[in-house]
């Protein structure tokens, strides 16, 4: 199981891809998360539409989603697509997926020359039931429910995941996007042996993700297994080798955590 790292970026990059990552397994592809500009970081790392065998979708914002439009409309309109490889598998929640039909893709998706759409004319939708996993490739995924937004009084549908490697065992927590909430997930925490943390860097807390400041004090034994992504872009700099500042990457290192994400980065398990 290997995990690439196509960006590394927030929301409102420009500078960087927004964080979509890859899982690479038996030579087929899970995307985890597709942003908008999923066609571009694809584009940078030689890949396309045609490498992407499944997509697993943590919730609605557009840096996550919006990308299916992309993986959609390719593939549908791709005679050789279907023939050669069938849909694109999607996983996620239920209602979210339900949710991400009807408040987000349909106004553009759901009419083709001569007929009307559904998110199952584009997808192998495969909806997965809260306290449920699924299995891709041999490898099992729990979904993993996050506070990101509070709409009102109840928390939009926001998922982290944990995928267990079958070759070593070991677990990786995605918490995709989440506000700073230690208490709620910490038995993820300590459950994972690598853990790719939503990381914002900015000066302030905006409430909605997990400031570098609040993370700092988190216990050193749960640090020491993260890889901080989805920052700002003040944590850039185009003339080192892997596009960091060298100042956040020792101070990630100082604060005792395993290291910020670059762009193209690749880990094994």
């Amino acid at each position: 199981m290997k995990i690439v790292f196509l960006g590394t970026g927030s929301a409102f990059t420009l500078a960087n891809w927004q964080t979509n990552i890859l899982v690479e397994r038996n030579g087929k592809n899970l995307l985890i998360d597709a942003g908008s500009d999923i066609r571009h970081s694809l584009h940078a790392a030689e890949l396309s539409y045609k490498d992407i065998d499944a997509v697993y979708i943590s919730h609605l914002h557009g840096d996550h989603s919006q990308g299916l439009e992309y993986l959609g409309f390719c593939s549908w309109f791709d005679p050789s697509f279907k023939t050669d490889r069938g849909k694109i598998i999607l996983y996620g929640n239920g209602d979210l997926l339900r949710r991400l039909w009807d408040k987000c893709l349909s106004g553009a998706m759901e009419s083709v020359q001569g007929r009307m759409m559904e998110l199952q004319d584009y997808f192998d939708v495969r909806p997965v039931r809260p306290n449920e996993s699924f299995i891709w490739q041999d490898i099992e995924s729990q979904l993993v429910q996050t506070i990101h937004v509070m709409n009102g009084f109840v928390i939009v549908p926001s998922y982290g995941l944990i995928a267990m490697d079958p070759d070593s065992s070991k677990r990786v927590f995605f918490t995709c996007d989440t506000q700073h909430a230690p208490a709620q997930i910490m038995d993820f925490y300590k459950m994972a042996d690598v853990v790719i943390q939503d990381c914002e860097t900015t000066p302030y807390c905006s409430g909605v993700h997990a400031n570098y400041s609040e993370l700092r004090g988190l216990p050193a034994g749960i640090k020491t297994k993260m890889v901080l992504v989805h920052s700002q872009d003040n944590v850039l700099d185009s003339s080192s080798e892997t596009g960091l500042d060298a100042k956040w990457e020792e101070k990630a290192k100082s604060d005792g955590f395993l290291r910020f994400a670059h762009r193209g980065l690749m880990m094994d398990l």
